[in-house]
């Protein structure tokens, strides 16, 4: 069990950058945004709406999921919901905490902290919550189907994977749930949680039969899907350091799949190209990063430790370009939006890269609070939400 959750670089620093104590605190202030950019690619803001009050001081990362032209949110104040896609207007939406003394909300669900995102498959919504509850949920309503409660809380969004649904608590553990019941039908507790950890739990990859994930003490690990027995791991950090903080090596961010290739990073650790029928190391090279990985053609895109966004060689991890303009914004993982490489920062801000050599491109303020979430890219839109549940959708075009 994790004894102490270490919220590094997240929610600690989203509080510093509110009362402007970085130097006080010994942390980097973020890097001054060039107040004489020009921008070289027009960035429209389609539309803006709120779900809830966001990840608030949790210190997960709430991200949202496109499904057709369909926008699933929540929050961790409480809030489900469904959005037009395009437009932004609610579909429907649920609130659990129960208000006044009349307990106005929902009942089945009072006071679910969800967590980490909902996950969506056909008429099947499943969101976890920070006192270890698993909701699967009617997509057209949002009505209750079922509920699973397990001992641990879920940080990350679940993944469907009919007939099942898996899901990672902060643990270590990953559960197998029945799809239609909730019912638990296997359980992996092989994970090893060290006492000093970051906080959060990079999404679970559900692919050809098999499941990946990336661990606390830095490995990426492969169970089969129907019985969650393991199948390989290989390490992705050393776990050398002379202090406990050196020598954390959390693999928080998102496996990528590409063809039989597997792409992982960790935190003081490695970004490694993996086999992933053998789980064979097919090259490895020094980048630490506590967040996800993106890609575009023969391109990998993440944003290491100290914020500064890297494009490497999908073939052989060789460096492509480095861009330092956001040095210790305390960016988000990168998503890509056609030609251009996109991130949110801690003051708010959205940035655009071009894809060919890093440099900035388009820059939009979403709100004063900071963005934690990975963007999320959908047909021409990307949609962006920061701590306090604000969510935009954006349009890039010529300028």
């Amino acid at each position: 069990m994790k004894r102490f959750g270490l919220i590094v670089l997240t929610a600690s620093l989203l509080a510093l950058a509110g009362c402007h104590s970085f130097k006080k605190e010994n942390i980097q202030p973020p890097t001054p945004l060039d107040k004489d950019f020009k921008p070289t690619v027009q960035v429209t803001r389609v539309w803006k709406t709120r779900v809830g009050h966001g990840a608030g001081v949790s210190g997960v990362r709430m991200e949202p999921t496109v499904v057709g032209d369909v926008l699933y949110a929540a929050s961790t104040d409480g809030v489900v919901g469904a959005y037009d896609a395009a437009t932004g207007k609610t579909i429907w939406e649920h609130k659990s905490r129960t208000h006044g003394w009349f307990g106005w909300g929902d009942k089945h669900r009072k006071d679910a902290f969800y967590s980490g995102g909902p996950a969506v498959s056909g008429d099947l919504l499943v969101i976890g919550t920070l006192d270890g509850h698993v909701y699967g949920l009617n997509v057209k309503d949002g009505s209750e189907r079922w509920t699973s409660t397990l001992p641990s809380e879920v940080i990350d969004s679940p993944a469907i994977a009919s007939p099942l649904t898996i899901v990672r608590t902060q643990d270590g553990r990953v559960y197998g749930l029945d799809s239609n019941t909730g019912e638990r039908r296997w359980v992996n507790d092989q994970g090893n949680v060290p006492l000093l950890s970051l906080r959060g739990n990079g999404p679970l990859l559900v692919a050809n039969g098999v499941v990946f994930f990336g661990s606390d003490d830095g490995k990426l690990t492969a169970l089969r899907l129907d019985n969650g027995e393991k199948l390989w791991e290989q390490k992705l950090a050393s776990g050398e350091g002379r202090t406990d903080i050196d020598r954390m090596n959390d693999a928080d961010g998102s496996v990528l799949l590409d063809g039989s290739t597997l792409y992982a990073a960790a935190y003081h650790g490695n970004l490694t190209a993996i086999d992933g029928p053998s789980g064979r190391p097919l090259w490895t090279r020094p980048f630490p990063t506590y967040t996800s990985l993106a890609a575009s053609g023969n391109s990998l895109f993440g944003a290491n430790t100290d914020s500064q966004v890297w494009a490497f060689d999908k073939s052989s991890g060789a460096d492509m370009w480095k861009n330092d303009n956001l040095k210790y914004r305390w960016i988000t993982a990168p998503a890509v939006q056609g030609n251009y490489v996109v991130v949110g920062d801690i003051e708010g801000y959205v940035h655009w890269l071009q894809v060919g050599d890093g440099a900035l491109a388009g820059r939009e303020r979403l709100s004063k609070k900071a963005v934690r979430a990975q963007p999320v890219v959908a047909g021409d839109l990307v949609y962006v939400e920061d701590v306090e549940g604000h969510l935009a959708a954006y349009r890039i075009g010529a300028k």
